[in-house]
């Protein structure tokens, strides 16, 4: 990577931290469908205008079926079961959560495209969800007061991302991912549409709310998408994706800095660990499997 694409990773990493503190901020007066519902709209808008631009338009009709999928599955309930989530769990610890998705989608691979493990891929797996228990032990409580429900949503929508994964490789890897990104956001702001007008609230959200939620849908998905999609082109998406590593340290960073949120020895532990894991399991270590 050169000096710019280290740059922009950065940067993708930092906003997409900031959507978990974004989420956290919105989701108590919006509630998570009538605010994702907002992000994946405001999202929708700005990548159709990039795309009319680019001159791809017809492109959206021709993969609809299969951008309907993952527009549902990777972004309205995904998005909706981490708006929850925040509901119950720090942002920092959501974004912790967040970076179990490459664990998920090396199962999911597995058992959807074949894809053979060997010994230290194996390995990495078993050290990442071994550092899922460290990160969740002690959160799982069902009481009124407790954040189980938060985690499992969280968790819930990290394995969504990962099947996602498996079934865009699988049928949408010689598509423009502009185009994807496009028609999947389209596609979650129509699914969403009638949950978000039964469930919108009766109260005005605040200035602050409002600004978060448009922040979610303009910077943390329609900019970072381009952002990511300009670092594919040029790094390729296996380098690209090194990406998840950073995130947490940024949700983290963004949660105590503006949100006063606790930084725990079992969120830095099952954070470490968990990372550690999946860099075995993908081979970020160098070692082959």
């Amino acid at each position: 990577m050169g000096a710019r694409d280290v740059v922009d990773l950065v940067v993708l990493a930092a906003i997409w931290g900031a959507s978990f503190l974004f989420m956290r901020i919105a989701a108590p007066e919006f509630g998570p469908v009538p605010l994702i519902a907002t992000r994946v709209t405001v999202a929708a808008v700005f990548l159709l205008i990039v795309l009319i631009v680019r001159g791809g338009l017809r492109d959206l009709y021709r993969y609809a079926p299969a951008l309907i999928f993952i527009g549902a599955f990777s972004s309205a309930l995904p998005f909706s079961l981490f708006a929850y989530s925040v509901l119950y769990v720090t942002a920092g610890f959501a974004s912790v959560l967040n970076a179990t998705v490459p664990l998920f989608g090396a199962l999911a691979a597995y058992f959807w495209l074949g894809e053979r493990f060997g010994p230290m891929r194996a390995f990495g797996l078993g050290i990442g969800f071994l550092g899922v228990l460290v990160l969740v032990w002690g959160k799982i409580s069902f009481t009124p007061a407790g954040s189980g429900w938060g985690v499992l949503a969280g968790l819930s929508a990290s394995v969504l991302y990962g099947i996602v994964a498996s079934f865009t490789k699988k049928y949408l890897s010689d598509v423009d991912p502009l185009i994807s990104a496009t028609g999947s956001q389209i596609a979650a702001a129509l699914i969403l549409l009638i949950p978000a007008i039964i469930y919108w609230p009766a109260a005005t959200p605040s200035p602050l709310s409002t600004i978060s939620a448009l922040a979610l849908g303009i910077v943390c998905t329609g900019i970072a998408l381009v952002f990511f999609f300009r670092l594919i082109s040029r790094v390729g998406p296996a380098k690209a994706i090194t990406v998840t590593y950073l995130i947490p340290a940024f949700g983290v960073l963004w949660g105590y800095l503006f949100r006063d949120e606790p930084v725990t020895v079992n969120m830095l532990a099952g954070c470490g660990v968990i990372l550690l894991g999946t860099a075995l399991a993908n081979s970020l270590t160098g070692t082959r499997t």
